[in-house]
């Protein structure tokens, strides 16, 4: 028996990548923060705070909901399972990323007054202009009912 889930509680460090792949199906991916509080041992020693980044992807209607409501600095509770996959880059180098595929996120904390900023990276809708991309991180999943934003 083997288990691979990721739990995460942490801020979003910038505004989703939102592309369209396949049929007009979203993926968004966007990097999150989670900090490890310092503290003082009983010698006196400390040990400072610890920030580990995240390379969060999610798919159909969290991507949705990531692309409406998600920005940097909000607070979110992640639940999904690591990934890594490989790439060549123009030097001919392997790359490797290893990324938390969602099956489920939660937008905590309170609202914005005024509601949520459109994000500023485009004048034009990312619907009305799909990405091109060859190759999309991973397949989407075949099970849409997990896709629910709540």
């Amino acid at each position: 028996m083997s288990v691979n889930k990721v739990i995460l509680v942490g801020n979003v460090g910038k505004d989703p990548d939102v592309r369209y792949v396949e049929k007009d199906v979203p993926v968004a991916s966007f990097p999150l923060a989670t900090t490890e509080r310092g503290f003082k041992r009983q010698d006196g020693s400390e040990v400072p705070e610890r920030t580990e980044w995240h390379n969060i992807v999610v798919w159909r209607g969290l991507a949705k909901v990531a692309e409406m409501y998600v920005r940097k600095g909000t607070s979110l509770y992640i639940e999904g399972k690591l990934r890594t996959r490989s790439w060549v880059d123009q030097n001919n180098n392997t790359r490797y990323i290893t990324e938390v595929i969602t099956d489920q996120m939660e937008l905590l904390g309170k609202r914005p007054e005024g509601g949520v900023p459109p994000l500023s990276t485009s004048t034009t809708s990312t619907s009305e202009q799909p990405a091109q991309q060859p190759n999309p991180p991973f397949p989407p999943e075949e099970d849409a009912s997990n896709d629910l934003p709540f």
